[in-house]
């Protein structure tokens, strides 16, 4: 595949090779460290590769044999580069197949061309050819060696990287001996010398020409297709050099360099390249996207694919006034083309860029109102078109790329939207993408739920064996962002499509490992994924159809088709995986994940509307295990309190369901409703004076999330203790109800009346089970420093009729 590209890098160096062999000059091995390439003399072939060199005579392959013969036992450099002369003048281009030319370059090895720009670079005397000769026939070596995949990443050839990027950057220049010598002799005559001025005749520099350029190219490409080559070239300054190149202009830069840029800034070393080198890639951002503004409609289209590779990751630079500047000129470079009319494949790369921006401002910057009302339009017209094929039509790897930036561009919308409610009230969306009438933001939200059914019918045609498609990913992630906010609209759709959805998350999130080549898809996708460890993974599909589960178990329809998918059971296994992974982390560095919050808000809503089915369902056995361990291990980690009163109200829920026995009660549940009071107290804190009681610190920041289910926590505690008495007891162990006196104070109120009403439920449910708590209260309530009764009638009604 590279015969003829190999065969014209090695022809051009000819002249030097035979000027070397003619003079027997040979570098010095002493001035590189490194040992030389071991030969091999033995003729492996490549793989697949044919027993014969083809298109060569008999004569031709006999003295084709003697020259590999040469060259595994030369003796020095003038030997190997008289071998090599041979060969190139013997072998026409086009007639040596690849078995043979890797068997030349093992002979070759990377030893020489490493010397020999090592040689050129320090100035060494001993070959006896002028630097600038000694660059170009090594670097044309090492690009003749670059295009065989086993000699690429031999280590040595790694190590010429840097001296490989120093040319591109700043033009071949080396140490000369002679001129340092004559320079340091007219400083000491003169005196009037400057450092820079010696320093200048200590070195010497040439134009960098387009065959070297090309050659030093060659390697970095050849380096950044191996699987760890972006790494390879980041931890040897490639980014920064190549940024320097184009800054400069040097020879290739823009044609060679940017591109290189470009898939080093889409590989998977794109957030680190941007922290470490930001100010030097929105310097060269700034440039690319001037260059971007000036041109015209036509070059634009073709420009649009360099751009999007050169913005960073959102949330890197965000607060960047230099970045928001470059956008907005951006944005009003492609106003004029989203506006035009324009072929499938253009407008493909405009909303791929567009997709991009708002990546990282969202609206802020894009536009008058009727703008983004059409850029919205544009993308749910072609998801239309795309999707709504018929089944077993095949979508095009450049259109799924167009699709998957419409399904961003639509995303952007609906969060925006649902930011300001405007999924529930339309006039809303006037204030979510400012200045829009209400007749735009109607048409807006019926093009997203037109994009959507589409969607949804693509999805309805999916086989099972396609499961591993990556964009059939992107667009089951998308539905999911409209499902997580949108449930009434296509509900009917929706319902059918509920085997889909689980049986397409259950396959994911059963499988092993993770998925690589999803991940590198997503990645060139420049999809962002806002999972704990940023890599995408199998289970990634749940996460994503885990709020659309919350909403639709709580309706009956699509309730009753979960359970006949059994969807609790995979809600518990995810549970159960998460707390797993969470278990191990330390209190103070425990990160929160939302998806385990959401899936114990599913589950509660199967505990609270299906009894029966909690009773019945071993998986609902495995969850009462698993909080009975969870909730008090979560006492300790503050950052996860939201977390803990879901699994709180989800354990309570389910304890209510439970039948009054008579057998001993489990060290787990005891333990579980102990940490249950303990939890349930830490919320309140008492007030001065007279004051109701407050909402301790803790809690307080998190009161929106956890109000709710610390009210549903108590009157489900109030539930258990009717189903299972022996809880009485330990309330009055805990002293439980001293403490909940003591914390409502004189005023004996909490801060709204939601959270009063809540916690009467439950001591009016204590007093009635237990004689002994009833007690405990009467005389707590006759103490000044416990409070009072007046404000929980109920409860007050109660004492007094046990009284009489």
């Amino acid at each position: 595949m590279h015969l003829q590209r190999v065969c014209t890098k090695i022809l051009p160096v000819s002249r030097l090779a035979q000027k070397m062999a003619e003079n027997g000059c040979h570098l010095n091995p002493e001035e590189v460290s490194t040992p030389q390439h071991p030969p091999n003399a033995e003729p492996n072939a490549a793989e697949g590769c044919s027993s014969e060199a083809s298109g060569l005579s008999q004569s031709q392959r006999e003295v084709l044999e003697r020259c590999l013969h040469a060259l595994t036992h030369a003796k020095n450099d003038s030997h190997i580069l008289a071998a090599l002369l041979l060969i190139t003048r013997l072998c026409p281009a086009g007639q040596l197949d690849n078995r043979t030319l890797h068997r030349i370059f093992e002979a070759v090895g990377v030893n020489l061309p490493a010397r020999l720009l090592v040689t050129a670079f320090r100035g060494g005397d001993s070959s006896g050819l002028p630097p600038e000769e000694l660059i170009s026939l090594g670097t044309a070596l090492l690009a003749a060696l670059s295009t065989d995949s086993s000699m690429v990443s031999h280590p040595q050839l790694l190590s010429t990287v840097p001296l490989i990027l120093s040319l591109l950057e700043n033009g071949p220049t080396w140490t000369d001996k002679h001129t340092q010598t004559l320079g340091n002799e007219a400083q000491s005559s003169s005196g009037s010398q400057t450092e820079s001025a010696a320093d200048s005749q200590t070195s010497s520099r040439c134009t960098l020409d387009e065959a070297l350029a090309s050659d030093c190219y060659q390697v970095l490409n050849a380096v950044c297709v191996l699987p760890q080559g972006p790494e390879q070239l980041l931890t040897r300054g490639a980014v920064l050099s190549l940024c320097r190149a184009v800054g400069k202009k040097q020879t290739l830069s823009y044609e060679k360099g940017l591109p290189l840029l470009g898939h080093l800034l889409s590989s998977n070393i794109r957030g680190r390249v941007w922290v470490k080198h930001s100010s030097e890639l929105l310097s060269l951002l700034g440039s690319v996207s001037e260059n971007f503004c000036r041109a015209s409609d036509e070059e634009r289209l073709e420009m649009c694919p360099r751009i999007a590779a050169f913005l960073p990751p959102p949330g890197v630079e965000s607060e960047s006034q230099v970045l928001k500047e470059i956008v907005v000129n951006l944005w009003a470079s492609l106003r004029p083309l989203i506006q035009s009319k324009l072929t499938q494949e253009h407008l493909g790369l405009v909303l791929v860029l567009c997709a991009c921006l708002l990546d990282l401002y969202g609206w802020e910057s894009t536009g008058p109102p009727k703008f983004c009302c059409l850029l919205v339009n544009r993308a749910c017209v072609e998801v239309r078109m795309g999707l709504e094929e018929p089944p077993g039509t095949e979508i095009a790897p450049q259109l799924q790329h167009t699709l998957t930036a419409c399904y961003r561009i639509m995303e952007a919308a609906m969060e925006q939207a649902c930011s300001q409610g405007a999924l529930s009230n339309p006039a809303q969306i006037q204030t979510a993408i400012t200045g829009l009438s209400l007749q735009q933001s109607r048409q807006v939200l019926g093009a997203l739920e037109e994009a959507f059914s589409a969607e949804i019918y693509y999805l309805k045609q999916v086989d099972q064996t396609n499961y591993d498609d990556p964009f059939l990913f992107a667009t089951f992630r998308s539905l999911c962002v409209w499902l997580a906010e949108e449930t009434s609209c296509l509900k009917e759709d929706v319902i059918d499509l509920l085997p889909f959805l689980i049986g397409y998350a259950k396959a994911h999130f059963k499988g092993a490992g993770k998925g690589k080549g999803l991940a590198d898809w997503m990645s060139k996708m420049s999809i962002n994924n806002s999972s704990q460890d940023k890599t995408w993974s199998r289970e990634d599909a749940l996460r994503y159809l885990l709020p659309a589960l919350s909403h639709l178990s709580a309706e009956d329809g699509p309730r009753r088709v979960l359970l006949s998918l059994d969807a609790p059971a995979l809600l518990v296994d995810f549970l159960s995986k998460g707390w797993s992974s969470l278990r191990g982390q330390s209190g103070k560095t425990a990160t929160r994940d939302p998806s385990l919050e959401t899936a114990c808000s599913a589950l509660l809503n199967f505990a609270i509307t299906e009894p029966e089915r909690v009773r019945n369902d071993p998986c609902f056995v495995a969850l009462e295990n698993l909080l009975s361990e969870a909730l008090p291990v979560l006492l300790h980690k503050p950052l996860l309190l939201v977390l803990a009163a879901n699994c709180c109200t989800l354990g309570l829920m389910i304890g209510r369901l439970k039948s009054t026995s008579t057998d001993p009660v489990e060290p787990a549940q005891r333990r579980f409703f102990s940490s249950v009071l303990s939890f349930l107290l830490s919320a309140v804190r008492p007030a001065q004076s007279s004051q109701p009681a407050q909402i301790s610190s803790l809690w307080e920041e998190h009161w929106e999330e956890t109000g709710e289910l610390w009210r549903l926590s108590l009157q489900a505690l109030g539930g258990c203790v009717r189903a299972q008495p022996w809880i009485t007891s330990l309330i009055r162990d805990e002293g439980w109800l001293q403490n909940i006196f003591t914390l409502l104070g004189s005023s004996g109120r909490l801060p709204d009346q939601p959270s009063q009403d809540a916690l009467e439920e439950v001591l009016c449910a204590i007093v009635k089970q237990c004689q002994l708590c009833r007690e405990d209260i009467s005389e707590l309530v006759k103490s000044v420093s416990c409070g009072s009764l007046q404000g929980l009638p109920q409860l007050s009604r109660i004492l007094v009729e046990k009284i009489l």
